[in-house]
Order: C-alpha cells, then structure tokens, then sequence
C-alpha cells in the first residue's frame, strides 16, 4: 500500500511540474517574462519535491487571463495581481502572480496598495532570501537577486532586507521565522532573530487562524521539539500560550515536555504534540483559551481535553477493574494515547505494558457485543425511562468484568437489578 501511495504521489509531482512549465513556456512564448517563484525554487534547489508550483510573470492580470482563457482560470487574487490558471486533477492548479511592489500594510497582514513592476523588485518585497528565488525552467537557470542560493547553503533563515520592516509588513513572519528554521533544521540569522524577539507581542494582532495553521504545520513535523525550543527563544511562545508562563519559567518541566515533543518522532500528530505542550493549561483553564487562540477544530479540542483527562487513568489501567478502563480502551482517541504513554511512563511500565496488550486484542476481545439492550429490557415489562441506561450499564460492567457471561444470566441481572431499584 505505501509502495502504491508513493507511485501515485510521484506520479501527481511529475503532472504538477509539467503543467507549471507549460504555464511558463506559455507566457514566454507570448512575449512575456515568466518564472517559478518562491517555495518550489527553494526545494528544488534543497532536493526536495515542491507542494505546488507558484509563477511569477510581468503580464498584468488581464494580459494573463486573456492568454490562458477566461474559462481555464480564476480571479479571485486578482487585486493583488494573482491568476489562478486551472490544470488537471493530476497537475492542480498554478498561481500566476505580476511582478509586484507593495505599498503600506496597515493590517499586519495585506499591502495596502500594490504597484506592477519587475523581477528584482518583486524579489525584495518577500519575506526571506530563501524563498525569494526565482527559476526559469525552460532555460533551466536560476535567478537570485537576494542571495538565497547563499543562504541555502549556509542554512540561514535570513528576512530580506530589513527584518523590522518585513515583520511589519505581515506579522505572521515571526512563526513562519521559526516554522522554517526548525523544519529545515537551519540557523536563524542574529538580526532576524533579534527583530523577532522585539516584536513578538505583537503576534497578538494576528488572527488565530493564521497561528493555528502556523502551529499545526510546525507541530505535525517531526522536528517539532526544535520549533519549541525556537518559539521559546524568540519570545513567541508565552505569546501564543498566552498565561502559559510557568512551562518555560520552570526549566525541568520544559526540557521534559522538549524530550517527549522529540520522542514522539516521524509518526507524532499534532493533537499529540498540542497535548505536551497545552496539558498544564488545560488543567487550570480548561481548553477553551487554547481553542479560541490557535482555532482549533471540535474534534482537535475533543481529542486534546480527552487525552489531558484520561492519560493518568489509562497509566494505572493493570489496577483497576476492566470495567473502568474498558470504555477509554474502545475511545476514538486510544491510539493517540499509546505513544503518550510510553514516552511519559516508559515501555516498561506495569501500566503501559497492560495498556499495549490490551489494545493489541481483537476486537470482539476488547468491545464484545453486549448481552443485552433496551428491546430485551422492554420484552420483560419494564417501564422505560432512565431506568434503562442504569440497568444495562450495570450489566455491562458485570459482563466486562466476567462475573456474567450468557445472555439468561444478564436478563436474571437485569430483573434483580429492576426489582431492587422499585421496592
């Protein structure tokens, strides 16, 4: 199956930068300059497939859709000079964006004003050297008019040009800053860094969905223990914890939760991760604050608060009695905890070892069919009502407890049990 998925990834890949060099080629064949821009420059040139291809032209928005076709893209960016040029379902589609200068920024986040111009001045509005790259694949040449290549091969996250002015222009910078760092395992350039650490009370004027995307891309990748300890070091992450102090104030409480953020490895998740670093506050507060800064999804939440509630108990499931900790073994969430545990307690442990051959059952072992249900209880005459969840979970248990085991023994249960609770 992965040798399956993996052909079909690479087959997708293969489609993708086709199209995008047609989309180039295209353009330059109507006179027009046309480039790869940005990210996928960047990880071509790191020996890495790129996610999607992004080009970068000096025809204006109407020069492009006038070539392409109305009926083949899309303008929805196309006040900020971006086309969307559709392609297959094996290629994706392409952004095409005009060589741009942007003017003010006084969200945070958008230019004001944007003003159509060339290659090298659409070079230095980005945001770092290493994603302001450009490369012409039909020439097969690189242009670099802020010395990325060089960075790159120093492995530098370095702002282009002035670090103060680019985080200004688009706070969100300051986590892309630190998500990059820690993904490609580069330094962050000292100027870069000391520009982050004076403005990162300011993340607080960027949206929390744009922090939560920025937390789950750092988090899921397996180098999220580095994206911690930079997010520390920058001063963003008493910000984005927000009353989260005392997890980095206290120096062995952090480098603890730093080893399990590493032990979790290339198969941690990010509901995993988000439970090392959010547990303690949600202990006090509850997971609302966390929900409403980094816009967690119901499900993120209810995995998180799960986990936060029940990891102790799953730990000291070999002493309690089945019953108890059958319910959380069968939870959507178990297989979240089992990493958790052992990072936390260590493989060995009594409960640990308990808690992995148990989730190793079949399933008809682990959540047998219950003995009996409401229909059995209303064939022997008892009135329904809230009598009958108290009758059968008790039957359950005794099930699960193995104190009972047919189904003549349960619907005996079940009458003793009904007839001790109406007289």
């Amino acid at each position: 199956m992965r040798c399956k998925i993996s052909v079909l990834r690479s087959h997708k890949f293969v489609q993708a930068k086709q199209f995008a060099t047609t989309v180039v080629q295209t353009l330059q064949q109507a006179g027009y300059q046309a480039l790869w821009a940005g990210g996928c420059v960047r990880d071509q040139l790191l020996g890495r497939i790129p996610k999607d291809y992004d080009v970068a032209t000096n025809a204006t928005p109407e020069q492009v859709r006038q070539l392409f076709g109305k009926r083949k893209t899309i303008a929805i960016g196309a006040s900020f000079g971006v086309i969307t040029i559709i392609g297959s379902k094996e290629s994706g589609n392409i952004e095409v964006a005009t060589f741009r200068r942007d003017s003010g920024y006084s969200d945070g986040r958008r230019p004001d004003s944007i003003e159509f111009t060339d290659a090298r001045e659409d070079a230095i509005r980005r945001d770092f050297t290493i994603n302001g790259m450009f490369f012409d694949p039909v020439a097969e040449k690189l242009i670099d008019y802020v010395e990325g290549k060089a960075d790159l091969e120093c492995r530098m996250i370095r702002a282009i040009g002035d670090p103060e002015e680019r985080i200004d222009e688009d706070k969100l910078r300051m986590l892309r800053a630190v998500r990059f760092a820690a993904t490609f395992e580069f330094e962050l350039e000292s100027k870069t860094l000391e520009a982050v650490q004076k403005h990162a009370h300011e993340i607080s004027a960027v949206s929390a969905e744009r922090i939560g995307a920025e937390m789950r891309r750092m988090l899921a990748h397996s180098n999220r223990a580095l994206a911690a300890e930079l997010l520390k070091d920058s001063g963003l992450l008493k910000e984005i914890l927000q009353d989260g102090e005392q997890l980095y104030q206290n120096r062995a409480n952090w480098r603890t939760r730093v080893r399990w953020l590493k032990e979790l490895g290339d198969q941690g998740s990010f509901n995993q991760a988000a439970f090392i670093l959010l547990s303690r506050l949600i202990k006090q507060q509850g997971i609302g604050p966390s929900v409403e800064r980094w816009k967690l999804s119901n499900a993120e939440a209810d995995a998180i608060s799960w986990l936060e509630s029940n990891l102790l108990t799953l730990s000291h499931g070999h002493q309690l009695a089945w019953s108890q900790i059958q319910p959380l073994m069968i939870n959507k969430n178990t297989a979240e905890a089992a990493k958790l545990l052992e990072i936390q307690f260590g493989k060995h442990h009594e409960g640990v070892k308990f808690f992995t051959k148990r989730l190793s059952c079949q399933i008809e072992e682990l959540n047998p069919k219950a003995l009996i249900d409401g229909q059995d209880l209303a064939t022997l005459q008892i009135p329904a009502g809230p009598i009958y969840s108290t009758i059968l979970k008790k039957v359950r248990e005794a099930q699960l407890d193995k104190l009972l085991s047919t189904k003549e023994e349960a619907i005996q249960m079940a009458v003793e049990i009904n007839s001790s609770i109406v007289d």
